[in-house]
């Protein structure tokens, strides 16, 4: 679960909210899909929700432990890909596993297990070996993926993961989202790919201008199913740029 409650966030050159008073739940369970335009306030949401930024108003709850009292506790819950992949590259994948996992406190059987089990899952165990600087940008973006399910969390938030996943290495990782929520986990899928979202996610959120203009399940936010979520996106997103 993550619930947002009136969360705001300005920053320091700008007198506009980036985010104003976004109010959300996110249910355990589900996979919940995260849309915007660039500049909308959704990766200030997403830094927010793991700590990288600490709202200027409002609450946040990851897994019923309020981020702001208990910091620590709240991010250990989480498992977090970020849009970039900023990582150790003087390091060996299998290196930057390990301590990960050990920064994570998993036991040493059950982390060569899982990068064993999640390597072998993306098609990297062979570069695990060599140093992070010469992976292509998708070995990257899987060694970023196995990062973050390492230890296990209740809660993923996963920002643009698929970027640079080859088809398989995708459909391994949608097929990982689907089963994590249905072990009454809790999965924020964050992506411009519209028509993934529609195809893999329970309930969407569409944020714009730092508000939270729509968020339900597809079916009930359309009304009309022959209307994709990409034109019901560009209306719904036009229409609140023209207010």
């Amino acid at each position: 679960m993550i619930r947002l409650s009136n969360v705001s966030k300005t920053y320091a050159k700008s007198q506009k909210k980036a985010v104003d008073g976004l109010s959300l739940e996110i249910k355990d369970g589900e996979i919940f899909g995260f849309l915007g335009p660039n500049g909308a306030g959704k990766s200030t949401t997403i830094k927010m929700i793991t700590g990288i930024l600490s709202p200027d108003e409002g609450t946040i709850e990851v897994d019923g432990v309020n981020l702001a009292e208990n910091s620590i506790a709240a991010k250990s819950r989480i498992g977090f890909v970020p849009d970039n992949h900023e990582t150790y590259e003087t390091l060996k994948g299998i290196e930057y596993l390990n301590f990960i996992g050990t920064m994570y406190g998993v036991e040493t059987g059950a982390l060569k297990a899982r990068i064993s089990e999640y390597a072998e899952m993306f098609q990297l165990s062979d570069a695990l070996p060599n140093m992070i600087s010469s992976y292509s940008h998708g070995m990257k973006q899987k060694l970023m993926v196995i990062a973050a399910l390492i230890h296990d969390p209740k809660v993923w938030i996963l920002d643009e993961p698929l970027t640079g996943l080859d088809p398989q290495s995708a459909f391994q990782l949608k097929q990982l989202m689907r089963k994590h929520a249905e072990q009454g986990n809790t999965v924020f899928f964050s992506s411009h790919v519209i028509d993934v979202v529609e195809k893999v996610c329970d309930r969407i959120g569409i944020i714009n201008h730092g508000q939270l203009v729509a968020v339900d399940t597809l079916d009930n936010i359309r009304k009309d199913e022959s209307v994709s979520l990409e034109s019901l996106f560009l209306t719904i997103t036009a229409d609140e740029t023209a207010k």
